[in-house]
């Protein structure tokens, strides 16, 4: 079977690193041969593979970067919306699901000579529902909040290729996030930037803005080989119900992921596979816990000058299956030190977007507020299986840079932020010296405030954000 994993923009790299390693698990060979595409050198968006249908379930489980894992149906060549028709319309839906599940379709293009995706959208689903009518005498519903089955189409300037979404809801929504809009940050552009730092578990990682704690909830989570399907696979049972705000489908279904409501999946083989992933995890699981024995031993810390972020992130924490309490304290950054004395580790962060950062918790009540209105259920485009590029691309860089510019004015209107800057920027070099530091940032003169030279930039999206993310070496200083 042919998939393409759905990944946000930048992190092709990390994510085709970690589908090698999914691939090595000894549960993952054992499902047949795995061939992952090449590396991609310029940003597509995700990473393609030829792998057993069973690959979907270890997918969804344990990848941390993916957004969603599509499942190749078909590919052909097209030069009208007739042709979109027939290829659908050929395919044998009713092996999949049935005509009592609800449909959801979705279109994207890149160069597509098509005039409406609209109107592609509307033929594709034609197909499909015309297809169960005939087979089955009955046609599926649409639902385009909570569908049973999503397919997925994407249009080049000659192809077109259809998906079907093993998924379900963004993979980014593992299940222990329950205050909604607490964060901007996306869980899997968090995983996805800890790989990008080169961070091992074991390692000392800081974050002195954690605000709800994503950074870290993820880092833990690797360090203890907590997949982040976990909770979605209803591995904890009852002792962990997923939140009513952590995401959509699970108000209103039992299944966690979009494979699980497919026919093939339901199968006796299929389900004993499914069984055989989850018990090679928690196998895995019970052996971390034992290396890895209190909180201090994962060598994982925060703190947050608000005190209902720090709230919030001890919440998620517990609901992500974490041990005891997580290290946080409510401290201004600028009085942060490094943990438990250490001379080196990580220190990583995602800074408010020109948020003024305001001493004694007004930074933190204005931080909050904008974070509820970044993040909600809508799923932000990341790349070109989420948005049209043919016609939202050039709006969604348009917005981006209006709202990079309005940010970065805000910004240079406001000097008790710019002040703040400088002052964190010497308190890096007085107190973390030995310490790399990484900034997630859609200010792209960072660097300038804090007044140190970037030793890498990264080019990253965050939803429709354009961000970077910076690297700093603090050097120790010599005795006077």
């Amino acid at each position: 079977m042919r998939f393409f994993v759905v990944c946000p923009g930048g992190l092709e790299v990390p994510l085709a690193q970690e589908l090698a390693e999914i691939a090595g698990r000894p549960e993952c060979k054992a499902l047949g041969a795995w061939v992952i595409d090449p590396t991609p050198t310029s940003p597509t968006g995700g990473v393609g593979l030829a792998a057993p249908l069973s690959a979907a379930m270890a997918l969804n489980l344990h990848s941390r970067i993916a957004s969603r894992v599509l499942l190749q149906m078909a590919q052909s060549p097209y030069r009208q919306e007739e042709d979109l028709y027939k290829l659908a319309s050929g395919l044998a839906w009713e092996e999949w699901f049935t005509s009592k599940q609800t449909l959801r379709v979705d279109v994207t293009a890149h160069r597509s000579p098509l005039k409406s995706l609209n109107f592609a959208t509307l033929k594709i689903k034609d197909a499909i529902v015309d297809r169960l009518r005939d087979v089955t005498g009955d046609r599926p519903s649409i639902d385009t909040a909570f569908p049973d089955v999503r397919v997925q189409a994407h249009l080049t300037s000659t192809q077109v290729t259809i998906y079907l979404d093993t998924s379900g809801e963004a993979l980014f929504k593992r299940g222990w996030r329950d205050e909604k809009g607490d964060a901007p940050l996306k869980e899997n552009l968090a995983a996805g930037i800890l790989s990008i730092t080169a961070w091992k578990p074991g390692q000392a990682l800081f974050d002195p803005m954690c605000g709800s704690g994503t950074f870290l909830i993820e880092a833990a989570q690797m360090t203890l080989s907590i997949p982040p399907g976990a909770i979605r696979a209803g591995m904890y049972g009852d002792d962990a119900k997923p939140s009513r705000l952590a995401y959509r489908p699970l108000v209103t279904s039992a299944h966690g992921f979009g494979f699980q409501r497919l026919k093939p999946f339901n199968e006796t083989t299929e389900q004993k596979r499914w069984v055989d992933l989850k018990e090679a995890v928690l196998a895995q699981m019970l052996e971390k816990r034992k290396q890895y024995p209190s909180v201090d031993a994962l060598k994982i810390s925060g703190g947050d000058i608000n005190e209902k972020l720090v709230s919030m992130f001890k919440g998620n924490w517990q609901r992500a299956q974490l041990p005891d309490q997580p290290a946080v304290r409510q401290v201004d950054a600028l009085a942060a030190k490094p943990p438990g004395g250490i001379s080196e580790g990580v220190m990583l962060l995602n800074p408010p977007y020109g948020e003024r950062l305001v001493i004694k918790g007004g930074r933190g009540q204005d931080r909050a507020s904008a974070q509820n209105e970044q993040y909600d259920d809508v799923d932000e485009p990341e790349n070109r299986f989420e948005m049209n590029l043919e016609t939202g691309r050039q709006s969604a860089k348009r917005s981006s840079r209006e709202s990079l510019k309005k940010l970065q004015a805000q910004e240079e209107q406001d000097p008790k932020f710019v002040e703040f800057l400088r002052q964190f920027g010497q308190h890096l070099k007085d107190d973390f010296g030995g310490w790399n530091i990484f900034v997630l940032t859609a200010d792209m003169a960072l660097p300038g405030q804090l007044r140190i030279k970037e030793s890498k930039r990264t080019p990253l999206f965050n939803g429709p954000l354009e961000c970077r993310l910076f690297k700093f070496e603090m050097h120790v200083k010599r005795p006077a």
